[in-house]
């Protein structure tokens, strides 16, 4: 940075102190230790990250200073940074003990509040074998304070404070969780409602508009009776957030329903039902069923179709629990305060606050879509098609988290193929106007199917983007870089950071499962981002599997309070930076934007 943008950013420089009176420094020894003081003049503040003291003695070698953490800002000149006010006193160890006055040469740069950056600043100070000056007699006492009581509990304080005492750089759940201990209850319950609505075309929404259109469509209602059932439907996914976000808050991961109800054979039995509630909309189950079991079907579909506000408040919760399991920041921040505070009341209003948010647009879909579709006739069948294939697609969404990413391909293929042949795609002549038009999309469907065939068999996991599957020489240079050491359980974890430790190499954890969508989409499209890669090349990087809903899988949630996967953890020196971990999905910019800040905060210890 030039030295012109230093001293630009006030018009009338006689207004401000000449460096030396704006940061007096002084220091001071004993046998084996010097101490840097430092009297800060008001509305002036230091870089921590810019502290350096050199020794002008040759015999004298001074080891690394031992600087306090101060407060973590967001400086117009350097970013993301630690700073100090008023006062600030840090030890240098010598290396061996030294008598007489030292020579030695103290770096520091400091800003004004005003605008004003000073450039570096060298001060050669005489470091006396005397008592510390009177103005940081309060430090004096202070310290000694301390290390007296630290001597009587036999413990060195050092040993015992731990980096998640100090102020990391925070995630936005630490600031979602901030946020409700902080605000008040209207201004909260607000904030969380917007937040839920920003998660409409997320995972956790997207699989439930099919799911409530379906049942909507199926009666036919008026649009009175379809708010009606649609607001039943919002308020049992709402009421269920809140009351799964209370019970996880207050009793821990033991109690995580969303994770014990994402298990196989529950994944496996939704995804047949909602299969088979397509096949009845597509008027199949006349053809090679049993008179006995078309009856039982029939029933489950004309039960579903009769559902009033009680069985659509039911589908809502059902929803939440197997369909769209998510846990994004609002939601982890509130239950981050709820197991901190206890205060369940709060914290269950804030997320049924959240759960409405979410709503919104299935209520919309619900109440308006229904009464626009026409009532009889050719038009209402192609609709329970079209609903059918949503079914059809929510079923895929389930099963794709317990099969191999090209199976998954494979299935989107044969429904995309379908949706396709259904439309019309080969069909010769086609008269002008609608016809030619859904014709059109049918090609491109039957397109996209192909493509997601030719995809699997390249080994493809993304069906987006079916053709990018196969790594490129780069890509592979980027995959083998994030090679992460796969845990589960709480002891080889704790093996791994304390093997990082040794290294002084900080670490990155993240908590997956197979069940889990949003790691799945983290792991496809975040890590191997070239960005992620190139933050992420210091650490050493591990993976916890909680899979499987065991006692090693709820210790290693319980150990760290943590609600389910996905979860991001960041430890230095063995220690976690509990305000820097993310639970919920981030996108490739929010991680490699949030991990520059917390290397950032790692470099200046």
């Amino acid at each position: 940075m030039a030295h012109a943008q230093w001293f630009s950013s006030s018009s009338n420089q006689d207004a401000f102190l000449p460096v030396m009176e704006a940061f007096e420094p002084t220091a001071w020894h004993d046998d084996d230790t010097l101490y840097i003081g430092v009297d800060i003049a008001d509305e002036y503040y230091l870089y921590r990250h810019q502290f350096a003291v050199s020794s002008q003695i040759e015999s004298v070698d001074l080891g690394e200073p031992n600087i306090p953490q101060g407060t973590f800002i967001n400086d117009e000149f350097m970013g993301d940074v630690y700073v100090f006010r008023d006062q600030l006193v840090f030890e240098v160890p010598l290396s061996t003990p030294y008598s007489g006055p030292l020579d030695i040469t103290l770096t520091f740069q400091g800003c004004a509040d005003a605008g004003l950056c000073y450039p570096p600043e060298q001060a050669n100070l005489q470091a006396s074998e005397t008592q510390p000056p009177s103005q940081f007699a309060d430090w004096q006492a202070d310290n000694s304070s301390s290390d007296a009581a630290a001597n009587a509990s036999g413990q060195d304080t050092a040993d015992t404070a731990t980096q998640s005492d100090f102020s990391a750089p925070q995630s936005e759940d630490s600031r979602f969780s901030s946020l409700i201990s902080s605000a008040s209850l209207p201004l909260a319950l607000g904030l969380f409602f917007i937040a839920g609505l920003g998660l409409t075309f997320t995972p956790c929404v997207l699989p439930m508009i099919p799911i409530l259109s379906s049942i909507v469509v199926g009666q036919n209602p008026t649009r009175s009776r379809a708010f009606v059932l649609s607001a039943s439907y919002v308020l049992g996914m709402s009421v269920t957030y809140a009351l799964v976000g209370v019970l996880m808050g207050l009793f821990g991961a033991g109690l995580n329903l969303q994770a014990r109800l994402q298990s196989a054979p529950v994944l496996i039995i939704f995804a047949v039902l909602f299969s088979l509630f397509a096949l009845a909309m597509f008027g199949a189950f006349n053809l090679n069923l049993s008179p006995r079991l078309t009856n039982r079907i029939d029933a489950w579909q004309a039960r579903a179709q009769r559902s009033g506000p009680a069985g659509l408040a039911v589908a809502g919760a059902l929803s939440v629990l197997v369909v769209s399991p998510c846990v994004t920041a609002p939601l982890a921040g509130a239950l981050v305060f709820i197991s901190s505070t206890g205060d369940a009341a709060l914290g269950g209003a804030v997320l049924f606050a959240l759960g409405l948010g979410m709503g919104v647009p299935l209520l919309l879909v619900g109440t308006f879509g229904a009464t626009l579709l026409p009532r009889s006739g050719a038009w209402m069948n192609g609709v329970k098609i079209g609903f059918g294939l949503l079914l059809l697609g929510v079923a895929i969404w389930m099963v794709e988290r317990l099969v191999a990413a090209p199976v998954a391909l494979l299935l989107w293929a044969a429904l995309a193929i379908g949706s396709a042949l259904a439309l019309g795609a080969l069909n010769v002549n086609q008269p002008l106007g609608w016809p030619r038009a859904r014709q059109t999309l049918a090609l491109m469907l039957l397109t996209w199917g192909v493509l997601l065939v030719i995809g699997a068999a390249q080994g493809g996991n993304n069906p987006l983007r079916p053709l990018a599957a196969t790594p490129n020489p780069a890509n592979a240079v980027q995959a083998q870089a994030l090679s992460f050491t796969e845990v589960d359980t709480l002891s080889a974890l704790e093996d791994e950071i304390a093997n990082a430790k040794s290294n002084h190499q900080p670490v990155f954890v993240h908590f997956t499962a197979d069940w889990c969508i949003s790691c799945k989409l983290m792991e496809r499209d975040v890590y191997p981002d070239a960005r992620v890669t190139a933050a992420l090349s210091g650490y050493k990087l591990i993976a916890a599997d909680v899979t499987h809903t065991d006692s090693n899988s709820r210790e290693l949630l319980d150990q760290f309070n943590l609600f389910g996967p996905p979860s991001l953890l960041f430890f230095n020196q063995g220690q976690e930076l509990r305000d820097a971990r993310i639970q919920g999905e981030v996108t490739a910019d929010q991680l490699q934007q949030h991990l520059e800040s917390v290397s950032q905060w790692i470099a200046a210890q």
